[in-house]
């Protein structure tokens, strides 16, 4: 699933390219996916162009107009392709090893047309074209007013990148909390935007065991951590996320940051750590797979 890095990259991608053209055509292969009625889904953006693209968490916000947006939520395997004659921005998970394969060889034959999982095609007057494709189908595209863009801002905790995510409301977020800090960092209502990759990441780099509870961090624990995942993310987004068979940047090039893992995806791999013998240990916590050190990272007696 894209995190935020990934989805950041999106909108960055996508802000430059289809910022006021005005859509001419909406075809709807799957309406399951569009949580409005078709009708209205329709006629609230056909003949309107998207004035900016923002973010929460992982949901992308087009605005429409001041009272009107379009929530996209690409969830496990949505992807946003936007095409034009000149140039391409491919943003999400590849859909298929055959696809993968025919990325490598010719980019822009390959997503500058529907394929199999292409669920819902936005047509602009220019004849550019913005593709969502979903092999699960798990996302969902969602018209909004302002009064219910706000609501579900607030569902949504503090965010690594933004003001509210400072060190005294970090520590808020934990003080207290007897759960596993591994899930209060999934937790999109506590912190939003971090998932699996940068939470394994996040946790390895403080030293903390994915199974602590979060009211066992000691103060410079808590401060460790902070500042791990404050440094992760920025890094993260520098190098537009992560890649491992399934995400592209919106330049149509993978994400860098696989360069970069210290413990998601090198289960059984031995630690990068200097001077540590540790070997890359995988468990279950709250049902994600969760990588970790077992040396740098050592269970304490109130976990």
């Amino acid at each position: 699933m894209p995190e935020l890095p990934e989805v950041e990259t999106i909108r960055r991608g996508l802000q430059k390219q289809i910022i006021r053209k005005k859509i001419k055509k909406i075809i709807i292969k799957k309406p399951k996916l569009i949580k409005n009625s078709k009708k209205i889904f329709c006629s609230k953006l056909i003949g309107n162009s998207f004035l900016s693209i923002g973010r929460v968490g992982k949901v992308l916000i087009f605005k429409i107009r001041e009272d009107l947006y379009l929530l996209i939520h690409l969830k496990m395997t949505g992807q946003l392709i936007y095409c034009d004659k000149k140039m391409f921005v491919v943003g999400g998970h590849i859909n298929s090893k055959r696809e993968e394969f025919d990325f490598k060889k010719n980019k822009k034959a390959k997503f500058c047309r529907p394929g199999r999982y292409t669920h819902i095609i936005f047509q602009f007057e220019d004849a550019s074209r913005m593709y969502y494709n979903d092999l699960r189908q798990f996302g969902y595209l969602k018209i909004v007013n302002k009064k219910k863009l706000e609501e579900m801002k607030k569902k949504y905790g503090i965010e690594p990148g933004r003001s509210d995510f400072n060190f005294n409301n970090f520590k808020k977020t934990l003080s207290g909390k007897k759960r596993k800090i591994k899930a209060l960092l999934l937790d999109q209502s506590i912190i939003s935007g971090l998932g699996n990759i940068y939470v394994d990441e996040s946790l390895f780099s403080a030293k903390i065991f994915p199974e602590r509870k979060a009211n066992s961090l000691t103060d410079k624990e808590v401060r460790n951590l902070y500042n791990s995942i404050k440094r992760i993310i920025k890094l993260a987004l520098k190098y537009k996320g992560t890649t491992f068979s399934d995400f592209v940047g919106s330049n149509g090039k993978k994400g860098g940051f696989k360069k970069k893992l210290n413990v998601y995806g090198r289960e059984g791999l031995k630690c990068k750590r200097k001077k540590c013998s540790g070997i890359i240990k995988k468990i279950k916590v709250v049902g994600r797979g969760t990588v970790f050190c077992p040396v740098c990272q050592k269970q304490n007696i109130n976990s």
